[in-house]
């Protein structure tokens, strides 16, 4: 079966964040943090985090962002070091970002560098559902959350952003669930449309 016609109550869900470098592979920007936490009803809850050694200089205006500095990032990890443990954690996994557009091609670029492809797998966006469903004031990360009652502490590392963006999508899912989504297709499609 395809993930799209997954029910959801059977689907597993890879809640995932990277902190980088700068603001695009192409311009030679690297991951310097990455978290997934696996989640879902028929899949015992995992987590893993990691600083990551980029191999390039991380500018002082990124690391005023996320806190991650070039002394911790040299006694950190290559990405293919953790690249078997990622592959296995994702795996028929539905992943789920915020601001999926920004976390895939790094993620993408990443597993190339290695010799691999990312995994096989569906894209959700919780910043698509915000801008379609949410009617937040405004629709980054750490916003929605406070506006939904819900402490956005450590907003900007790897971590504390992919549990952010699990309560984010749940918030979701319940509403969609309520109108009659039932399979992960039907959460792709309402990335795309209103309820």
């Amino acid at each position: 079966m395809n993930l799209k016609e997954q029910l959801i109550k059977e689907a597993k869900f890879a809640f995932l964040d990277t902190e980088t470098t700068g603001m695009s592979p192409v311009q030679g920007a690297r991951i310097c943090e990455i978290a997934v936490v696996i989640n879902g009803a028929q899949t015992a809850k995992e987590e893993f985090a990691a600083v990551l050694n980029p191999g390039v200089i991380i500018p002082q205006e990124v690391i005023n962002i996320h806190g991650i500095t070039n002394a911790m990032a040299a006694a950190a990890p290559r990405f293919e070091h953790i690249a078997p443990r990622l592959v296995d954690m994702l795996d028929n996994a539905v992943i789920v970002c915020h601001n999926a557009d920004f976390d895939i091609p790094f993620l993408a670029y990443e597993f190339s560098l290695c010799g691999l492809r990312i995994p096989q797998s569906m894209v959700l966006d919780t910043l698509k559902f915000s801008r379609k469903h949410g009617g937040f004031k405004k629709n980054n990360l750490g916003h929605i959350v406070t506006e939904l009652g819900l402490s956005s502490e450590g907003w900007h590392r790897a971590m504390a952003d992919a549990k952010m963006t699990e309560k984010v999508f749940y918030h979701f899912l319940a509403k969609f669930i309520a109108a009659g989504a039932k399979t992960v297709g039907d959460l792709e499609d309402l990335q795309l449309r209103k309820i």
